[in-house]
């Protein structure tokens, strides 16, 4: 497969955090071009199945994905799985264990908004939540927005949920050295999402990309929906000297919501090692 691919490894349904579901993730992808499709809720696989049945169904060859959380120098971190065995029992375990901490970590960041005069916010961010198990920030922010305290999500995230500000509370993921294990014994990749999104410092970023090396991580999102024109450039370049693949994905969450549409993505730059080329045994028909 060419590096000239319109692939789109990265986005999320209502499982996660997405407003749409797999299937109509998949016919959003396939009517926008997409070429090669990856679903990949937050620390879940419950919607892999009807993924693939939908892109199947469309003749969109597809690849097993999920994004992990993970704690890293104190951030919050995403590193995304592709082409792994979604039956794999390790791999289901771990996914498990991270995604336990999220009902408690809601109801304190409820309490925080409370004291800040925002009250039912649990409740609220529940009717978004397609699974409980996986309540999350982006549910709060759009009960946030149905409630008017902002206009949209984005206004949420500069004014709340965001460290000292009024309703975060962190949470103790999995490590990356967890995520990328997970990932390579169910025979997939590790990817480093959306790298330019965490604020590390430049020390911090390359013991990021050194420990994910190490650990057996593969490859980095270069072109994404967060990253500028510049981050694609950087990113090429610290794939290129961290001998890493280079994977593309959108990150889209809703059509009211997202800013990149899936598909919509520039191509990866020249030069780099498309994720797919080590994929080309995974990917399903």
């Amino acid at each position: 497969m060419s590096s000239i691919l319109n692939a789109d490894l990265h986005c999320h349904s209502v499982v996660s955090d997405g407003t749409l579901t797999p299937e109509a993730l998949a016919a959003r992808a396939h009517a926008n071009g997409v070429e090669l499709w990856a679903l990949t809720d937050h620390d879940e696989i419950g919607g892999q199945q009807r993924a693939l049945a939908a892109a199947r169904s469309l003749g969109l060859p597809y690849l097993t994905g999920a994004e992990i959380s993970i704690t890293f120098a104190g951030h919050t971190v995403h590193i995304v799985g592709l082409g792994f065995d979604a039956e794999d029992p390790r791999m289901q375990q771990g996914l498990r264990q991270t995604r336990g901490g999220r009902g408690e970590r809601a109801r304190e960041m409820s309490a925080s908004l409370a004291a800040a005069g925002i009250h039912g916010a649990y409740e609220g961010a529940l009717k978004y939540a397609g699974n409980p198990e996986l309540i999350s920030r982006t549910h709060f922010a759009r009960y946030l927005v149905e409630a008017g305290i902002c206009r949209e999500t984005n206004e949420v995230f500069r004014k709340y949920l965001t460290e000292g500000k009024p309703g975060f509370v962190p949470h103790r993921w999995a490590t990356l050295r967890d995520a990328v294990t997970w990932i390579s014994e169910a025979g997939g990749v590790a990817v480093i999402a959306h790298p330019a999104r965490y604020g590390f410092t430049p020390t911090e970023e390359y013991a990021l990309f050194s420990e994910f090396k190490t650990h057996g991580g593969r490859a980095v999102e270069v072109v994404t929906g967060s990253h500028s024109a510049a981050e694609y450039v950087k990113y090429a370049e610290m794939a290129r000297e961290f001998g890493l693949a280079a994977s593309r994905g959108s990150d889209f969450h809703s059509p009211d919501e997202s800013h990149t549409d899936l598909g919509a993505l520039p191509f990866l730059p020249g030069q780099l090692t498309p994720v797919w080329e080590l994929l080309a045994d995974r990917i399903q028909q």
